[in-house]
Formats: structure tokens, C-alpha cells, sequence
């Protein structure tokens, strides 16, 4: 099974429905551990700040502005790294106090809390940092801004997001490439659980689901297959035992009676006697026919006759049929056209797909009306042989297209035709042995008669590497360069 057709199956979709619900969690986890995360350490960031107000604001009480400018001054100069931030302005935002030379911007939105850069533009030597802080008046309009330097925690955060979209891509690859070995081991034991079917549906009702021992829930249903198709092989068994006890009991003594029937043809007289004496020999040839027939199709759908595979050109095979209805044709008068040009080669058993070609064109005949035409070709068509019988006759409704192969099924008004139902049946059941497929169509849909065109499409043999047309159009021989 190719890598594609192996996405396509219905394991794999259950197995990726399941990878987005995994995912989804994830991320939601993932999620809430960096929203805590994030928001534990920026509550630690604004409590430290608090903190800072709550000790100059004692200050400010006991000492006043000049003390609060001195307290300022000392913590700056006690943190050289500017982990701290303080500034004291005038009310036009001139500096009194503190590590800061500028009022930041990004008060200008009346917040009391704010997160700015810290550059150069505010007296910050070396490379911009993120920092937080918080505003507030003090008794005069004066300004106070103490703030703390965030850029590890932006750092952190930062961290933690990629080792979140890190920790997410790693999860989903996990599951993708889990889903698809888990989805290729369910597939490869449902394709054995197909396989089994296929030959089964074949003939080969031996045929059985192999099991692993593990008594899993496959093993489960390998074993009640293989139960029913025990079940179903005995009555198959059953039914083709009473067909052979059929064949042996009746079909000998309609021979018999035919027999008889023809001597007493030969040894009557009477035009009368003689004419239905022969009426009942045809009755019981119409009889044997029927009844071979049943039992040919049968031997045929339970894999009682098996294909001999040897090669078959179609063309060959389709011109011989076609020169051996040429007289049937003629007596009704109908146009009985052959196109074959080139061979066309497959897998099969020859007199089995004479047989095919043979009901197919013999149906024609029978349901065209005198004076029309019945088109027989043979063609390659993208790597498949198609075989194509069409006819001018009255056609088969659309509704009835899919019924015509069933056994003893008639289409209307061809009730009244002689036969017995079961030449296409033989047809299909010769087909599917072929592993082939069967086109219905109408051959004129324009016609006030349709007709009907039969397509059969087999797998065809590759054409020769040395076989070209000539200029005819016929098959030519490269010869062989010295």
C-alpha cells in the first residue's frame, strides 16, 4: 500500500481526528501553565513594587519632600543596575530625583499602571530594556513614578513561549508519525481481512482470515469470518451436491426422453403426429439448455471452473465469432460490422471468452429488427482490452440495465423471443472470473431506437516494445539491427 493510499484510509482520518483532539488539549494546557506562569511572576513584580510605594510613602510622611528626594537618591545610587526605578518630577515632569532622566510617553493615557522601554531618549545606558511601573501624585502635583526593570521576565516569558510552541510541535509530530504506523498496522490486517474476501468472492471458498493469537478484538472478528465462511462452505457444499444428484437423476433421463422422441419422430408418418413429436424434441432441447446452462454458471460463480490463463488475442478471437454469426446475420439481413485492426492481447481462457463474445453477439442479432446493423470492435484503451457489441435494436431502459444479468431476467417485450434468460448471466459470471467490468449504454441516444452498446473492459497484456503500425495500420516487425 503507497504512502498516499495509506492517508487515505479511514484509520489514518480516525487516527489524525484523534492527533487534533490530543493537540487541543495540549494547547490548552500549555496555555493555562504560561497564563499562571506569566501572570504569578508579573503579581511578584507589581507586589515588589507596591512594596517600594508603601516604604516612601513612610518616608514622604516622616521626612517630607526632601527626605522622599534623599531616600530616592540613595536607593538609585544603591542599585547601579537600575533593577529599580524611581523618578521624581515637578508637575511640568522636571526631574528632581531618581535614575530616570524623561518622563515616559506612555503615561500619557492616564493609566496608573504602564509598561515602557528603557533607552537612551530616558537616560538609560545599554541596550533597551522592557520595565514596569506605577504612577501616582503626590501632595503639590508633584510626580512619582517607581517602577522595576522587567527584561528578564520578558526573557523568561519569551522562553517559556518557545519551549510551549516547541513542546506543541514535538507533541503533534509524536502524534502524526504515531497515528500512521498505528493506522498502517490496523490497515495491513484489514487489507488481510480484503484480501481473503477477494479470493473468496473468486471461487476459492477455502480461502480463510489468518489470525495472530492474540485473542484481540481482529482476532474476534478473524474468527467469526472464518466461522460463517465454514457455514457457508458447507452449503455451498450442500448445494453443489444437489446440483450433481440433479444432474445425475434428471438430466439423463431428459436425454433419454429426447432420444426417444427423435425415434419416434423417425418412425411417424403422420405430417400432424410428426409435427408435435418434433415440438417436444425442441421443448426438450430448450429443457437441456436450461438446465446446463444453470449448471455451467454455477461451476462457474463458486470457482467450480477456473480460468486457464493463457494468452488470447481478442482481435482473433472476436473475428472467428463475427465470421460464425455472419450467416445468421445475412438470413435477417442486417449489417454485421467488424473493427479489430490491431491484436489486443490478455489473460484467459479462450473457449470461456468465445463463449462471451459469442451470447453477446447472438442477443444482437435476436432483438435487431431486419435490415439493421450490429457494430463488433476490438480496441486498446489506457492499458484495459475493450470488446464492444452495439446494436440498432430497441434497447433496455435505463432502470432495467442493472437487472438484465440476473438469471432467467427478460426485458419486456424479448419475452416473446426465444430463449431462456441466461445467456448474460453466463456472460457476467465469465467476466468477473476475467476480472473484468461490464458498460451498458445506449449506442444511438439520439435514435428514436437507441439500440444497446455491450462494453467489456479486461485488463490488457502489454503491447510489444517492437510492434508498430505500419503504414496500413496493421501490426509491423521492427527487424533487428545488425
Amino acid at each position: 500500500m503507497t504512502i498516499l493510499s495509506q492517508l487515505r484510509t479511514s484509520t489514518f482520518q480516525l487516527a489524525m481526528l484523534y492527533m487534533v483532539v490530543f493537540a487541543t488539549s495540549v494547547f490548552i494546557l500549555l496555555a493555562f501553565i504560561y497564563w499562571r506562569t506569566a501572570g504569578f511572576m508579573m503579581e511578584q513584580t507589581d507586589q515588589t513594587i507596591e512594596a517600594e510605594i508603601v516604604g516612601l510613602a513612610e518616608q514622604y510622611r516622616s521626612r517630607g519632600i526632601n527626605g522622599l528626594m534623599n531616600v530616592i537618591q540613595e536607593r538609585g545610587a544603591r542599585d547601579p543596575d537600575g533593577e529599580s526605578l524611581y523618578l521624581f518630577t515637578t508637575e511640568d515632569y522636571l526631574k528632581l530625583a531618581g535614575n530616570l532622566s524623561k518622563w515616559p510617553s506612555e503615561a500619557d493615557d492616564g493609566s496608573s499602571w504602564i509598561d515602557f522601554t528603557l533607552d537612551e531618549e530616558m537616560g538609560w545606558e545599554g541596550e533597551p530594556r522592557r520595565a514596569r511601573a506605577r504612577l501616582f501624585e503626590v501632595q503639590g502635583g508633584l510626580q512619582l513614578l517607581v517602577g522595576r526593570d522587567v527584561s528578564e521576565l520578558s526573557r523568561l516569558k519569551g522562553m517559556i513561549e518557545t519551549a510551549m510552541n516547541w513542546g506543541l510541535g514535538i507533541s503533534l509530530g509524536l502524534a502524526l508519525v504515531g497515528g500512521f504506523f498505528m493506522s498502517r498496522s490496523t490497515t495491513r490486517r484489514i487489507e488481510v481481512v480484503n484480501q481473503t474476501a477477494y479470493r473468496i468472492m473468486h471461487g476459492d471458498l477455502s480461502q480463510r482470515v489468518p489470525t495472530r493469537g492474540t485473542n484481540d478484538d481482529f482476532d474476534q472478528l478473524a474468527d467469526n469470518l472464518n466461522q460463517m465462511l465454514d457455514r457457508i462452505e458447507y452449503l455451498m457444499e450442500g448445494i453443489r451436491h444437489v446440483s450433481d444428484s440433479i444432474a445425475h437423476d434428471l438430466r439423463t433421463p431428459l436425454t433419454r426422453l429426447r432420444s426417444q422422441l427423435e425415434n419416434t419422430l423417425i418412425n411417424v408418418s403422420d405430417p400432424e403426429a410428426q409435427e408435435q413429436v418434433g415440438r417436444a424434441v425442441a421443448e426438450a432441447d430448450q429443457l437441456l439448455g436450461t438446465f446446463n446452462a444453470l449448471l455451467r454458471i454455477a461451476r462457474l460463480e463458486t470457482g467450480g471452473k477456473t480460468v486457464d490463463n493463457q494468452p488470447v488475442d481478442l482481435a482473433t478471437l472476436v473475428t472467428d465469432a463475427v465470421e460464425l454469426y455472419e450467416a445468421l446475420a445475412e438470413e435477417k439481413e442486417q449489417a454485421l460490422d467488424l473493427s479489430a485492426p490491431d491484436p489486443v492481447t490478455i489473460k484467459g481462457d479462450r473457449d470461456l471468452l468465445f463463449q462471451v463474445i459469442s451470447n453477446l453477439i447472438d442477443n444482437a442479432i435476436k432483438y435487431t429488427d431486419e435490415g439493421g446493423r450490429i457494430r463488433v470492435g476490438v480496441k486498446r484503451d489506457n492499458g484495459h482490452a475493450v470488446v464492444e457489441v452495439a446494436d440498432s435494436g430497441g434497447g433496455v431502459p435505463d432502470h432495467e440495465k442493472d437487472k438484465i444479468f440476473e438469471r432467467f431476467y427478460r426485458v419486456g417485450k424479448s419475452r416473446s423471443q426465444p430463449g431462456n434468460g441466461l445467456g448474460l448471466s453466463l456472460v457476467s459470471a465469465v467476466v468477473d472470473m476475467h476480472e473484468g467490468r461490464i458498460d451498458l449504454r445506449d449506442a444511438d441516444p439520439e435514435a428514436e431506437r437507441p439500440g444497446l452498446c455491450v462494453a467489456i473492459r479486461f485488463p490488457a497484456e502489454p503491447e510489444p516494445a517492437d510492434r508498430l503500425p505500419n503504414e496500413e495500420g496493421s501490426p509491423a516487425r521492427l527487424e533487428q539491427q545488425a
